[in-house]
């Protein structure tokens, strides 16, 4: 696949981006190609972080679900970059590979729970669809309070954000290690 569409900022190089540079740095312990990319409009570079720190790390829920949406949503936008970037991040959550890789298949795989299930076709229908039937939207409601549901929906938009910049800018195509 052809190269980024358009170019990465080189970290350390403007002093009026140091502070943010360093804020992302220690954040995500190093400065991915992404971060490179949207560091060429700083107000947006700074408000992802912001989004994307409080959808990983200041939510109620559970990793492992974060992980397989996040995956599934990689998969359904064909972003193979975010799927590789986070498939060590979906170990560490605790998803067995045969989860990870029934992300692939989505939520008729058999590997999955009844509740993992709803997670993933709520999932395949915000990214595919956008609207949700309401059918489905109960069904999830069974397992999650409202502040859950919030935080899963916030997630898979977010993610849905992610992998579109991602492949639209051809950003990590050439090599997966990176996550967002």
């Amino acid at each position: 696949m052809s190269s980024a569409r358009v170019p990465f900022v080189t970290v350390g190089i403007d002093p009026r981006l140091a502070e943010l540079e360093r804020r992302i740095g220690a954040a995500r312990g190093r400065i991915s190609p992404l971060y490179q990319t949207l560091l060429n409009s700083a107000p947006i570079a700074d408000g992802w972080e912001a989004l994307l720190t409080a959808v990983r790390t200041k939510t109620s829920l559970r990793a492992d679900l974060r992980e397989l949406v996040i995956l599934r949503v990689a998969v359904l936008n064909r972003a193979p970059y975010e799927f590789e970037a986070h498939v060590s991040h979906a170990q560490h959550a605790g998803l067995a590979d045969t989860k990870i890789d029934g992300t692939k298949v989505g939520p008729t795989a058999s590997t999955f729970d009844e509740r993992e299930r709803a997670v993933l076709a709520y999932t395949d229908a915000m990214t595919r669809h956008v609207d949700v039937p309401d059918e489905l939207f109960q069904r999830l409601a069974q397992y999650f309070d409202v502040k859950t549901l919030v935080e899963l929906t916030a997630t898979i938009a977010a993610y849905n954000m992610v992998s579109r910049f991602l492949v639209a800018l051809r950003i990590g195509m050439e090599r997966p290690d990176h996550a967002a």
